[in-house]
């Protein structure tokens, strides 16, 4: 009896090598992961300028290749780690601007603050690599922060939502300036506080950044 000509074909492909339970492209996402950790621990501890890609890669336990197969060079590993980080800080305000969105700008604002500085001061590497590292790299990674910027500014902006839109653009000029100003808050407590500091140290942080932009609340709504 000759075989139905329906019949499906055996499926002669290679099956995917699995190594340790990954297969290839498992096994890249990992070594993707392990460069960008290594990199987050070297940038924190020696600065962007004192760390090497052997360094990393030593660190990774990832060969130079496999280095080059993720990143084209240390800035855009730098630049990789930067938006990563900067994800991360964008989704825990949002989440928790959309669990408090029932209350008030003024009632949400000190829960949305007391988010933002865990999310960078929780882990002090974070807060190094980002505010402590990103100024003066190179216009790419300028941009991208700038970019950062626009993003809390446009956040903050939403947040405060102006009852007549045409009054928008000056309240997003204005979210700059405060994102700007607590931004600036960051970078002077991290100065002072470079190796993670006291506990209460971030408590003192939330406190100031809450302070200022309660500030700026009241200047903005007298303002009207």
């Amino acid at each position: 009896m000759s075989r139905s000509k329906s019949a499906a074909a055996p499926d002669r492909s290679p099956a995917r090598r699995r190594i340790r339970g990954l297969d290839a492209d498992e096994r890249s996402a990992q070594r993707r992961r392990q460069l960008l950790t290594a990199a987050t621990e070297l940038f924190a501890q020696h600065s962007y300028s004192g760390t090497s890609i052997e360094q990393i890669c030593q660190q990774a336990f990832v060969g130079t290749k496999g280095f080059y197969d993720h990143f084209d060079s240390k800035e855009a590993c730098y630049r990789a780690l930067l938006e990563q980080v900067s994800t991360g800080i964008q989704q825990r305000v949002s989440q928790v601007a959309a669990a408090t969105a029932g209350q008030d700008w003024p009632q949400r604002r000190a829960a949305v603050v007391e988010a933002f500085v865990h999310a960078i001061a929780d882990d002090p590497r974070l807060a190094k690599v980002t505010f402590g590292e990103a100024g003066g790299i190179s216009p790419a990674v300028e941009a991208q922060r700038r970019s950062n910027r626009r993003w809390s500014a446009e956040f903050l902006a939403y947040q405060w939502g102006p009852d007549n839109p045409a009054e928008h653009p000056r309240s997003l000029a204005l979210a700059l300036a405060t994102i700007g100003g607590m931004f600036e808050l960051v970078a002077d407590w991290l100065h002072h506080h470079d190796d993670g500091g006291a506990p209460d140290s971030v408590d003192t942080l939330v406190a100031d950044l809450n302070h200022f932009v309660a500030v700026v609340d009241a200047g903005r709504t007298a303002g009207r």
